[in-house]
């Protein structure tokens, strides 16, 4: 039998997309205390500093794991580098209006964003991967969906912030998915393709007067782990996205979202509403109802067979 086709290493490799997708949205969970402690600086040159910051960090880690060859392999391939020019731009586009939403005191419409995107997940790769889910995982899409629907309702006016990080990050998450190139070496040509663009930004910031690298030496040290910061749960993410199936990818991700609006209530004093008790109480069910799905398919795949 083929290795790849081996259920118990199917079984693994799912194991460890599981436990890889877990750390990058706990990682992203607690972001916002990173934001607020730098949210005197633009959220533009937020941005412009975790691409900048960025660069170095993968090409420490290019040159650690022999992942350069990877790199020019998908440079030379026009179809894969147009891929990640479009990744980039949407990594882009999401970062920005979330740090925008989180130094703005918008968190709630932010973790909103992400409470979403697991929905659209599941959508994307249910139509556009073919992936199959079971009746108990049809059961659990519906019930974080009707939990959803009133935090929805309470926030329309912030609404086309949640929208947008909705669609840009699903959108990014599905194209790597299919990209053929690894985590570390599709996120540096991402960084790379955008790097020219935040380092004028931040030039043109500095020469405007602008506190784009911060107003003290611990403002500025903070801006610079920004790379390590935002590196790090990305290319977590970008791995898990390989070895999970897309919906289940997204079912994980109510876990940010989530930490998220805790930080929010419990530290930054959002209000927690009637909507949210309901939304989290059909999240955590949906997700019990999930993961039984998902261990179930499991031990019914290894199986040995009478």
């Amino acid at each position: 039998m083929n290795r790849a086709d081996d259920p118990a290493s199917t079984t693994g490799k799912a194991r460890t997309g599981f436990a890889f997708g877990v750390a990058a949205y706990a990682l992203w969970g607690v972001l916002p205390v990173y934001f607020k402690a730098i949210a005197d600086v633009p959220a533009s040159a937020i941005v412009a500093h975790r691409i900048a910051w960025s660069l170095p960090f993968l090409a420490l880690l290019l040159t650690v794991a022999s992942g350069w060859p990877q790199v020019r392999r998908a440079l030379g391939d026009r179809r894969t580098l147009a891929l990640l020019g479009l990744t980039a731009l949407l990594i882009a586009v999401n970062w920005l209006l979330y740090v925008y939403a989180v130094t703005s005191g918008q968190i709630l419409a932010g973790s909103l964003g992400y409470y979403l995107n697991p929905l659209m997940n599941v959508l994307l790769g249910r139509l556009v991967l073919k992936e199959r889910l079971s009746g108990l995982q049809w059961l659990a899409v519906g019930v974080a969906a009707a939990g959803i629907a009133p935090l929805a309702f309470a926030a329309l006016g912030q609404l086309w912030i949640s929208l947008a990080l909705c669609v840009s990050f699903a959108s990014y998450g599905l194209l790597r998915k299919i990209a053929p190139v690894d985590a570390v070496a599709g996120l540096a040509i991402e960084t790379g393709l955008l790097f020219p663009v935040a380092a004028a930004w931040l030039a043109l910031g500095m020469a405007a007067g602008a506190p784009s690298f911060g107003e003290g030496a611990g403002e500025s040290a903070l801006l610079a782990l920004a790379g390590v910061v935002s590196t790090v749960p990305l290319l977590l993410f970008t791995v898990a996205a390989r070895r999970l199936p897309y919906s289940t990818l997204g079912m994980l991700q109510f876990l940010a979202p989530t930490l998220q609006f805790l930080l929010a209530v419990a530290l930054y004093g959002e209000p927690f509403t009637t909507a949210h008790a309901i939304a989290f109480g059909a999240i955590w069910t949906a997700l019990a109802l999930y993961v039984t799905a998902l261990l179930h398919h499991a031990r019914v795949s290894v199986s040995p067979p009478e």
